[in-house]
């Protein structure tokens, strides 16, 4: 038997594909609940509704409700952490964009050290992995779990936005997660029918019924047992009673890129020293575990609206509940997208040879995370660097499970990371300012007209800019010469028998992009390595590169 701590975006996967073989079986252990109320999607609408994604960000019942230390660089702000802590993890709880990140990120983690993680190993999991609505090609998918789709609102500001980036000089791509992730388009989003497809629904429902499959709830995961250097088993708790479960084959950690270091830590794999601060007897020094902590920080560029057509109105009760019955009954309407449908990728300056900025754009003014209605007809577009150069870590704060750990991603911390900020302002603006907005441009909301001298902007930027939610890298892959490294290229513990970890935390640097389809992609590779199958790979794929790097765009 495998135990699966997690079953999350990586846990589902694992979850379904290793008990594909009726000789294989796998215990799934989860910290919170399950995704669906009484077996009910209706019922359940917080998570299965599109537009209802803020709901869960503001309360701790599918979420582990995170914060940072205070940022030096930030005005000693302290960040909220969203995590997922439910079936399907944060693929339950996020913006459902699919963004794969670029050719080159995966190229770059095969020159770090994993070994055989660059592109053409990873895209024919990208390909496995996907069913979208377009259909198959050399870079999508046509017949796997996890159905992606286009958004179908159609939306005026959308096409604006779209069209603006064009005027601005950006090329139009038609598909940013296939040949040409540069330029402006149509985002590519995990809903399927209207509903959320977590990879709960992509991939843990059809494998429930499968006799080696079996599955705990409201269980968290407080050790890893070892027998020596090999992992033999968990300790849990569940309904406030203590548990042991012992696996014969693997215990495999998915818990995420915060969980998932904090439970090596509780367990004795880690830092000698700091596990000696909390009086953890030490398994196995790992200097790395929690080290080497990366994540993308974004702004709201907001402008105001001179037409009512943004989603403000949509936010009225009365409108809400006509939205909703609409999504209750037919999943159609407003309520079946998360009105992230159009979006991009550009550089940030000469030379760079692949984007590092991305914009998510939307037709409605987000407040606080969504947890502050939206006070006016506004449309914003999220930017955000995408490859900073600032490096956190995260520590456990004490030997007690149940507490949060320290983390610090020290946000800003070097000169690059503000000037590239400062160019996500100007260029933000720069695309607002363009024709196809005309017909809808009221005053800007943020920065706001008062801000503009770098200075300004920077001042802006310390006291605005929020975590994308993208915390990774904390059990980094690399080779077993590298003193940080976590996991081998094969996902397994360095130094340890029979222990792997799986999701987020173990990629060697953050993707350009979202992580929740490349920590699927992972996930499905990482499966197909612990079967002991073969790698497939696909060579010479073509990648778009810049007609000249020369100049920014």
């Amino acid at each position: 038997i495998y135990v699966v701590i997690g079953a999350g975006s990586a846990g589902c996967v694992l979850a379904n594909r290793l008990t594909e073989e009726a000789h294989e079986s796998v215990l799934l252990l989860e910290a919170g609940p399950k995704d669906k109320w009484l077996g009910s999607l209706r019922l359940s609408w917080k998570i299965h509704m599109p537009a209802a994604l803020t709901y869960n960000l503001c309360d701790d019942k599918y979420n582990w409700f995170y914060h940072t230390l205070p940022q030096a660089h930030m005005d000693n702000r302290v960040l909220y952490w969203p995590r997922g802590r439910v079936w399907g993890g944060s693929s339950s709880l996020n913006a459902m964009v699919y963004i794969r990140g670029h050719a080159e990120d995966y190229n770059r983690w095969q020159r770090e050290g994993a070994e055989g993680w660059d592109y053409e190993h990873c895209l024919p999991y990208f390909r496995k992995a996907q069913c979208h609505e377009l259909g198959e090609n050399r870079y999508r998918g046509g017949s796997g779990p996890l159905q992606v789709s286009r958004g179908k609102t159609n939306h005026p500001l959308h096409r604006a936005f779209i069209e603006a980036g064009q005027q601005a000089g950006y090329p139009f791509t038609d598909d940013m997660n296939g040949h040409q992730q540069e330029g402006v388009g149509w985002m590519d989003m995990t809903v399927y029918k209207g509903k959320r497809w977590s990879s709960a629904s992509a991939y843990l429902r059809p494998a429930l019924g499968r006799p080696n499959l079996k599955t705990e709830v409201n269980c968290l995961t407080t050790k890893i047992l070892f027998d020596g250097r090999r992992a033999v088993g968990v300790e849990y708790m569940q309904n406030g009673q203590k548990k042991k479960v012992f696996a014969d084959k693997e215990v495999i950690l998915s818990g995420g890129a915060i969980n998932s270091p904090q439970l090596l830590m509780l367990s004795g794999v880690g830092d000698a020293d700091d596990l000696k601060e909390h009086g953890i007897p030490v398994v196995q020094h790992l200097p790395g575990v929690g080290k080497n902590l990366q994540d993308h920080l974004e702004l709201y560029i907001q402008q105001q609206c001179t037409q009512p057509i943004t989603l403000y109105k949509a936010q009225k009760p009365f409108h809400m509940v006509k939205i909703g019955l609409e999504w209750l009954t037919m999943f159609t309407g407003y309520g079946a997208t998360a009105h992230l449908e159009s979006g991009g990728f550009i550089r940030s300056r000469a030379k760079v040879t692949h984007p590092d900025i991305q914009f998510h754009f939307l037709p409605s003014q987000v407040i606080d995370h969504g947890r502050v209605a939206s006070k006016l007809e506004a449309y914003q577009v999220h930017v955000g660097p995408m490859r900073s150069t600032s490096i956190g870590w995260m520590k456990l704060k004490s030997n007690n499970p149940l507490d949060h750990p320290i983390l610090q991603p020290n946000y800003l911390s070097t000169d690059i990371d503000v000037w590239e900020f400062r160019q996500c302002v100007k260029l933000s603006r720069e695309i607002f300012a363009q024709k196809a907005f005309d017909p809808f441009r009221g005053p800007e909301v943020l920065p706001g007209p008062q801000v503009q001298s770098d200075a300004e902007i920077d001042a802006f930027v310390r006291q605005k800019a929020d975590s994308a939610y993208h915390p990774s890298c904390t059990c980094k892959m690399g080779s077993p010469s590298d003193p940080m490294a976590v996991v081998d290229p094969n996902t397994r513990v360095l130094g340890l028998e029979r222990l792997r970890v799986v999701d987020a935390s173990i990629m060697p640097s953050v993707v350009s992009g979202n992580l929740n389809a490349p920590t699927i992609m992972m996930a499905e590779k990482a499966a197909d390595n612990i079967r002991g199958r073969p790698a497939p790979v696909d060579a010479e794929v073509p990648v778009y590169k810049p007609a000249t790097l020369e100049t920014q765009r």
